[in-house]
């Protein structure tokens, strides 16, 4: 089995930065992007304990014209769930994750 190691970059959205992060957890990776004020990820990240923190988050995922396998493609993934402070950003299903960042 390969060595998984943690990843980071960073990325300019269109007025802020974004880190993005992939964190090995056993065989399977979380990935995220966070910004100074919220965060898109991949299903395993508790978006609702977040939001009792104030912070807004949502889960991205694979639709067909996508597939989750790196910090990329969360970017290009579609918006399936967002907790209330991300709502209250004007986040919404279905948008792109970057669309999302770019809100938060």
């Amino acid at each position: 089995m390969a060595q998984q190691i943690l990843c980071h970059q960073r990325t300019r959205l269109s007025y802020k930065d974004a880190f993005g992060y992939v964190i090995p957890v056993g065989e399977a990776s979380l990935m995220a992007w966070v910004t100074d004020e919220g965060l898109i990820g991949s299903a395993g990240f508790d978006i609702e304990a977040l939001a009792n923190a104030g912070v807004p988050a949502a889960i991205v995922g694979v639709s067909e014209e996508s597939t989750l396998d790196n910090l990329d493609s969360l970017m290009d993934a579609e918006v399936k769930a967002a907790n209330l402070p991300a709502v209250q950003r004007r986040v919404e299903i279905g948008m792109s994750g970057r669309e999302a960042l770019n809100r938060m």
